[in-house]
């Protein structure tokens, strides 16, 4: 059977461990056949049964071994049952392969709401109660633009639908804690990430559609989701694309979500599609953050055959940033909202996809609701609001990673670290370490109380889970380069830059690290692709370029080279004109006030000694005439400062200027001894 079996063939796998997953279940189910017909067959059945499929004693071994194999592979385990036997007790219906609906209830969520007002009273009330209208105009607001089955017509598609090999999905796990609205209603193993194992279209119908959205403006149109610019946009803008998908949430998409997830799903007529966007993948828009999805279910279609882009690609954390889903055109994923999975980046050609968040019409998902009226508190500055409402999504689930991150970031900005660092800490204990955005916050808590050993390992743990985060890399840089490893700082200051190439922070900390150690030219160019690529930290590169040839002028003075000196010197000169020119431009609106005047403040010592810088380098070359306009220049750009008039005397007295050389002394005098300069 093996040497004879084309795994390849058999769900068109694209991944060698899905390869190996697939061997390691057929060799599972050769070895339990080793065991004893009985205990195999009372296994094969239990394991039907818990996902609804139950087949009676009539049903030989081979048949009923072969269909639990795949059912285990394939299908969820659902909690709800119905009905008694005598083999397995209460709940277990007997049906010949036919899927027992799911029996969705929305009673022990609301037994337990009723137990939390008494605890939380009348706020607490209010808050649901607000959860509720707005789910029911946001309900309300779907069916006018997406479809909507008024009543339960659709059942019979689904019913035809479900008996066809369309229904043929793989099963992924979801990670160590069960999605976080409804998750007592999400039975064991949590194998609820499915990926179809065919086509739900045709690439032809596919590349219909985004012609359809290209024509509608789709490329014109992007915005900020995360770190990252996402090209594409939503299908409330997109008429006609939204027209086709209409008719798949229909006949195709609905009917589907129901039978996956009969958990939470009573049928396709209580589904509303809530937030829906065609995106663009390429390499000015290549990718996303590891994020989770704003509603309870989710789903995402592939828009474009694997052949005509390169990268890309869905993937979950917990399952590691390299095992990417294995999906060509019109393939889909479906799955609960709460997993965090990200999008690889695009190198080559184009990707689109299509992806839409649910919302179920007869269940309130009161945890992501109260999440995000606390986001939205903390947002305003409203911290105190926001870590009420997270505290009550929490209760609610007392499992709710997502609401235990919140509240620890929340401490974290009211410098409450012990206490952000337990919830932060509870948090990654649930979800078994695989969360980097826990991690990372993590390490920046830890950092902030000194426990800087802990803080690296914090950040070395969350850039082994997502290697592609920015900041990661760059906090982890600085924290390196603190204990004195810069080799190890640079390296992942490289990093950070080519994930996210407009980072000024890590071209400048790039820079400065390596003109600490001398290497003046490999300095300059770090800055000068700063000002390429980070327009907001453009002074910044320029006041660190005039630095680099200040030191070029010091290193070639020292070694008697004075007319390259007086070139460095005044190429310092140029790039703090530069920044000047820069700071008082309408460019600098892209700063705040505060680091407008930051700025400011590092330019004038740097100017000073730039000026301190030429003059000498003329003076050297006994060109006094020139050293004397330099030093004037000085005091006219800084009359209250005594070091400018100290120079100015000097080079007055040098050539004979007496009179005009005492009263630039006096100057000088004076202005020191109002800012205590001697």
């Amino acid at each position: 059977f093996f040497l004879n079996f084309d795994v390849n063939n058999f769900f068109q796998f694209e991944s060698k461990a899905m390869i190996i997953n697939v061997f390691a279940v057929l060799v599972a189910l050769h070895l339990v056949s080793c065991e004893g017909q009985e205990d195999d067959r009372l296994r094969d059945k239990m394991s039907l049964w818990k996902r609804g499929l139950i087949f009676d004693d009539s049903i030989d071994d081979t048949l009923l071994s072969f269909h639990a194999g795949i059912a285990r592979r394939l299908a969820p385990i659902n909690k709800a049952r119905a009905g008694c036997s005598e083999e397995y007790g209460c709940g277990a219906d007997f049906y010949f392969g036919n899927d027992i609906r799911g029996g969705a209830s929305v009673a022990s969520v609301e037994e337990k709401i009723s137990e939390l007002v008494k605890v939380y009273g009348a706020e607490f009330s209010n808050a649901i109660e607000q959860n509720r209208r707005d789910h029911e105009e946001d309900c309300r607001k779907s069916c006018e633009s997406f479809y909507c089955a008024r009543n339960n017509t659709d059942e019979e598609a689904f019913l035809n639908l479900n008996g066809t090999d369309s229904m043929e999905f793989i099963s992924f796990p979801f990670g160590s804690v069960p999605p976080e609205d409804f998750a007592q209603d999400f039975g064991f193993p949590l194998d609820l990430i499915k990926v179809s194992s065919r086509a739900l279209f045709s690439a032809q119908e596919a590349s219909e559609v985004v012609q359809i959205a290209e024509s509608e403006g789709l490329s014109s149109n992007e915005y900020l989701s995360g770190k990252y610019k996402l090209g594409g946009d939503w299908l409330l803008n997109l008429p006609q694309t939204r027209a086709w998908f209409n008719e798949r949430l229909k006949d195709t998409l609905f009917p589907l979500l129901s039978n996956l997830f009969p958990e939470i799903v009573s049928s396709p007529s209580v589904l509303r599609a809530h937030s829906v966007s065609l995106l663009k993948y390429n390499s000015s828009h290549p990718r996303t953050d590891v994020h989770i999805d704003n509603g309870i279910l989710a789903m995402t279609l592939a828009m474009t055959p694997k052949a005509e882009y390169s990268g890309g690609g869905t993937y979950f954390e917990h399952l590691g940033e390299r095992f990417v889903l294995p999906m060509d055109v019109g393939y889909g994923t479906f799955r609960p909202g709460s997993v965090r999975h990200g999008g690889h980046k695009v190198t080559g050609g184009s990707r689109y996809i299509l992806g839409a968040f649910l919302l179920i019409e007869d269940r309130v998902e009161h945890v992501r609701r109260m999440k995000n009226r606390g986001a939205d508190k903390r947002k305003s500055g409203d911290l105190e609001g926001a870590i009420q409402h997270f505290e009550w999504a929490l209760a609610i689930n007392p499992k709710c990673t997502t609401c235990l991150k919140d509240l620890g970031e929340v401490y974290l900005a009211k410098k409450d670290y012990s206490r952000a660092e337990n919830y932060m800490r509870t948090a990654l204990d649930l979800l078994d370490g695989k969360d980097s955005d826990a991690l990372f916050t993590l390490g920046i808590i830890l950092s902030e109380q000194g426990k800087d050993a802990e803080s690296i390992d914090a950040y070395r743990q969350s850039i082994s889970i997502n290697a592609d985060d920015a900041e990661l890399c760059y906090n982890l840089g600085v924290k390196l380069g603190a204990k004195g490893d810069a080799i190890a700082e640079r390296e992942l200051y490289e990093k950070a830059v080519s994930i996210q190439p407009s980072m000024g922070r890590a071209w400048i900390n790039w820079g400065i690290s390596l003109a600490e150690v001398g290497n003046l030219d490999l300095a300059e160019e770090k800055f000068l692709k700063c000002i390429e690529y980070a327009p907001k930290f453009v002074p910044d590169a320029m006041l660190n370029l005039s630095l680099v040839y200040q030191s070029k002028h010091n290193q070639v003075m020292g070694q008697g080279l004075v007319q390259e000196g007086r070139e460095n010197a005044l190429k310092a000169s140029d790039w703090l004109e530069n920044a000047k020119q820069w700071m008082d431009s309408s460019a600098a609106q892209i700063l705040s006030k505060e680091e407008l005047e930051k700025q400011r403040n590092s330019y004038n010592p740097l100017r000073l000694q730039a000026y301190k810088n030429s003059g000498r380098a003329m003076a050297a070359m006994r060109d006094f005439e020139a050293c004397e306009k330099e030093f004037r220049k000085a005091v006219e750009e800084f009359p209250n400062d005594p070091s400018a008039w100290d120079l100015l005397q000097r080079i007055l007295q040098l050539v004979g200027k007496t009179e005009e050389a005492a009263e630039a002394k006096s100057k000088m005098t004076m202005l020191s001894s109002i800012s205590g300069f001697m």
